[in-house]
């Protein structure tokens, strides 16, 4: 594989442009500009078979009044249910799922869908936040903070009754997550990452470490008993913001490019690759056109790391040299 394009990947794409789940307006203009950008051509050019289910549409939600101090819980509720199912389609028609985002809380019926084709998931979650608070712990009621807590079985009791949730049955392990460069926790996120035992790679590890040891770590945690399929969740803001600039909560001190991409190029070599998200790209909050397409081509490399695109390079397995 790394010197011929080998075995060939098919890939469902969804496009999820949803914003509700969060403050900051044009993080639903993230699928189209990551489509523009050329994702599609550049994985059938490494061999990909690619079908493009399109974008969903989401329903406008009225009166959606907050529930305690969580924010939009209708809107974000029917929209993941939406997801999930188109999810659960895409994975039954033997592909390997990639939803572009839309905010982050669109997990909740990425990883939902993915878990109702029938296996146990391992859950790789790349972002500087945990995204694990509950609805009782968030200090900013935005859902796409909370994600994670919904569809862990070990938190179900912490879960408080909210509007168009009740569809949602959790269906993770907390063994089976493992989290990458995150660098703004919550103390409510860090308390319950410590509770639940959550195999966490802060910065710091990455630093301590180095990307290549913290990925071996990853895969021997997450394969220590049994090989379960991965459901890769990447947020863009796990980038350093001088990497991808437009998203609406960029911390400084994250991953570079090179870190960012490696992380897929490994995960894509385990073969267990099952599904990935690819979220939080905002162009409304570049400042100028080269900060949008920094941060855009950045979302399209990962997707393209997923795949099978090594940066050594790639050809045909039937390529032929030209003779004199």
């Amino acid at each position: 594989m790394r010197r011929a394009l080998g075995q060939l990947r098919s890939v469902g794409l969804i496009g999820a442009p949803f914003s509700r789940g969060q403050a900051r307006d044009g993080v639903q203009l993230g699928p189209d500009l990551i489509r523009t950008a050329g994702l599609v051509h550049r994985l059938q050019e490494q061999g990909c078979e690619v079908k493009d289910y399109g974008n969903l549409t989401f329903e406008d939600v009225s009166n959606d009044e907050p529930v305690g101090n969580t924010k939009r819980p209708r809107a974000v509720g029917r929209a993941n249910q939406q997801l999930a199912s188109t999810v659960q389609r895409v994975k039954s028609d033997g592909h390997t799922c990639v939803m572009l985002g839309g905010d982050h809380s669109l997990a909740i019926g990425s990883i939902h869908g993915h878990a109702a084709c029938g296996s146990e998931l391992s859950v790789v979650w790349v972002d500087a936040h945990a995204d694990i608070n509950t609805p009782l712990t968030t200090p900013t009621g935005n859902i796409h903070g909370q994600p994670m807590s919904y569809l862990i079985h070990e938190l179900h009791t912490k879960i408080p009754v909210l509007p168009d949730f009740s569809w949602i049955k959790p269906c993770i392990a907390a063994k089976d997550i493992v989290y990458i460069g995150l660098r703004d926790v919550d103390p409510g996120e860090h308390y319950i990452l410590k509770h639940l035992g959550i195999k966490t790679f802060s910065m710091t590890e990455v630093d301590r470490l180095g990307i290549g040891k913290v990925m071996e770590q990853t895969c021997d945690h997450i394969f220590s008993k049994v090989k379960k399929p991965i459901h890769l969740s990447y947020d863009i803001d796990a980038l350093d913001p001088s990497v991808a600039p437009a998203t609406g909560t960029p911390v400084v001190g994250g991953l570079t490019y090179r870190e960012g991409v490696y992380i897929t190029e490994h995960i894509c070599q385990t073969g267990l690759l099952s599904a990935v998200d690819i979220v939080e790209v905002n162009p409304k909050q570049g400042r100028t056109e080269e900060e949008v397409r920094s941060t855009v081509n950045a979302a399209v490399d990962l997707v393209l790391g997923c795949f099978g695109r090594v940066r050594e390079g790639l050809h045909q397995n039937d390529y032929k040299m030209a003779e004199p």
